[in-house]
């Protein structure tokens, strides 16, 4: 769904002032990641953090953008735990939000590609390997299993196991990129391909799973 023209002016005036308060100098990133850095000890930050995620994946939005905060205020061990946490707590709300979800939203989300997977295989393998997929919208798979009825022992594992593997990765090439002498260094996307492969090697278990079943 194409964003609405003043909520894309927007964005496009805060990408520009961004820009141009960078170049200009008139703030100096480095200096400002430095002192909010300085705030990130406070336990009750990390609490609210993980408290953001999970209302915004209970209502289908994008949580998974708090990786972007997280990963410059904490190390990547404290963003991994925060990331996996408001995730997991965020999943198992919409788990639970999906048997109040409007009848036009349940058609949608049955008509996703998700859904129809996940109505042939639910199992941890399948789950785990959809959570590890970099961009994998988190909030079709939490409403897909509500829906479904997946077992929940095996959607908070997986989600779990997955979301931490994927965040910490993430944590690390974001504290890294924005920390004070390496800034200017770009994250490398190629970083992301262990992901990939430990995904596709996981959706290769579940379907040779899947055969020997059928044998």
């Amino acid at each position: 769904m194409p964003l609405p023209h003043y909520k894309l002016a927007i964005l496009i005036t805060l990408v520009v002032v961004g820009v141009f308060l960078q170049l200009s100098g008139l703030v100096d990133y480095a200096q400002l990641i430095v002192l909010t850095r300085k705030y990130a000890d406070q336990w009750w930050l990390a609490v609210l953090l993980v408290l953001i995620q999970a209302i915004m994946f209970t209502f289908a939005t994008a949580g998974s953008s708090m990786i972007w905060v997280t990963g410059v205020l904490f190390t990547p061990v404290t963003s991994t735990l925060v990331i996996t946490a408001g995730t997991t707590l965020g999943g198992i709300s919409a788990y639970a939000f999906s048997a109040h979800l409007s009848e036009q939203w349940v058609t949608k989300v049955e008509q996703s590609t998700i859904y129809r997977v996940l109505q042939k295989e639910s199992g941890f393998l399948l789950l785990f390997a959809m959570r590890l997929m970099p961009g994998f919208p988190h909030s079709v798979i939490n409403y897909s299993a509500g829906i479904l009825k997946t077992r929940l022992t095996v959607f908070i594992s997986s989600a779990m196991l997955g979301t931490a593997a994927k965040s910490y990765l993430y944590s690390v090439l974001i504290y890294n990129a924005t920390s004070p002498g390496t800034m200017t260094d770009s994250i490398d996307i190629s970083t992301v391909w262990p992901l990939l492969a430990l995904s596709l090697l996981t959706l290769s278990a579940v379907f040779l799973q899947r055969l020997l079943k059928r044998k």
